[in-house]
């Protein structure tokens, strides 16, 4: 990688979450601190050689509270400092920076720049922190480059010396330091002594375009996990909610569901009103292949739509995209069906970078 430290600007984007947060001496519970006294807390930050400026979300949010609103406000800041910084390191808290990746993937199109999403299990001023590791390698992986250009430009995130894509990362633990995994796609890279890039996994521009940030999101999605004995009021109380455009069914295995006939009904019905339902797996693993098995077929006959090995995460923030830009149900279906930007793997097409 090309030795660029005194030229590498990084914009440090915080928005709340357990890395800027302190213990009250007093109550014992986690407090946001000024993340302006970041320096302080990590002072090999200045030992990097890097340009860091911070902006910080005023008030912090905690992860729960995170969503649409806040993934406009960060691509707002990232669209407004596109071309003063080489990279951008946004620290966010664990619970749903899978959510926020996967959104901001689809919501910064034509990116030729690193966007690196990190955060900590535990607050970055305690001795044991796994916060410091984490932001001091997202922002080198901010940083890098080759031949001049971004090693890494894409949406990602970083955690416990991981580097994922971000539209394809779950949080699968809630308290080990290696809270997230990427089952269905091959990880960008790994910080040991070096940081290996896997540069053939990585998300290159076919041409490069200038960014166009997008910040058109419609709400009115919902996910509809089934279960064994799972009832009729149910399934009908999501299908008929008022408004609903979208859903993402959580099915068994490889894509199936149960075969009775008020079940296929109602989502022959839900369809046949326009309701885009996207068919994704409650496995951490694997794809759905509603050709393989009976049960699977019969959904594909209503009208459900696959998702592939696509995450419930990035399924999720992808409908509210394509349903934010007023696109009708069958033109969402032909986009559920294509790879945007890397965030599904489609039969015959590899790994779909």
């Amino acid at each position: 990688m090309d030795n660029n430290k005194q030229k590498a600007s990084i914009l440090l984007i915080y928005t709340g979450g357990t890395i800027g947060m302190i213990e009250n001496t007093e109550t014992g519970m986690l407090e946001a601190f000024n993340f302006q006294h970041l320096m302080n807390h990590v002072p090999e930050l200045k030992r990097l050689g890097y340009s860091v400026s911070s902006l910080q979300f005023d008030p912090p949010l905690d992860s729960s509270d995170m969503g649409p609103d806040s993934w406009m406000k960060i691509t707002r800041i990232i669209a407004d400092n596109y071309q003063k910084y080489d990279g951008f390191v946004i620290l966010h808290g664990t619970d749903t920076m899978s959510f926020t990746a996967s959104a901001l993937s689809f919501m910064l199109e034509n990116l030729s720049k690193p966007v690196i999403l990190t955060g900590s299990q535990l607050p970055i001023g305690m001795i044991r922190t796994d916060g410091k590791e984490n932001l001091i390698t997202a922002i080198e992986i901010a940083a890098a480059k080759e031949n001049g250009l971004p090693v890494v430009p894409e949406v990602c995130i970083f955690f416990e010396n991981e580097l994922f894509r971000g539209n394809r990362t779950s949080k699968i633990n809630a308290d080990n330091f290696n809270a997230f995994r990427s089952y269905n796609y091959p990880s960008l890279a790994k910080a040991g002594i070096y940081i290996k890039y896997d540069t053939a996994q990585i998300y290159r521009p076919a041409s490069r375009k200038p960014l166009k940030a997008h910040y058109l999101l419609d709400r009115n999605i919902a996910i509809l996990k089934l279960f064994p004995g799972i009832s009729p009021n149910v399934v009908e109380s999501i299908l008929t909610i008022p408004n609903l455009k979208g859903v993402v069914m959580e099915t068994f295995g490889s894509g199936n569901a149960p075969s009775c006939d008020w079940f296929i009904n109602m989502l022959k019905e839900a369809v046949g009103r326009g309701l885009v339902i996207v068919n994704v797996t409650q496995c951490s693993a694997g794809v759905v292949e509603m050709h393989r098995y009976e049960t699977g077929h019969k959904l594909l006959d209503v009208g459900v739509v696959s998702g592939f090995d696509s995450t419930t995460e990035s399924a999720v923030a992808k409908l509210m995209f394509l349903f934010g830009h007023n696109l009708s149900p069958e033109e969402v279906k032909e986009h559920m069906n294509c790879s945007l930007i890397g965030e599904v793997t489609l039969p015959g097409f590899g790994s779909n970078r």
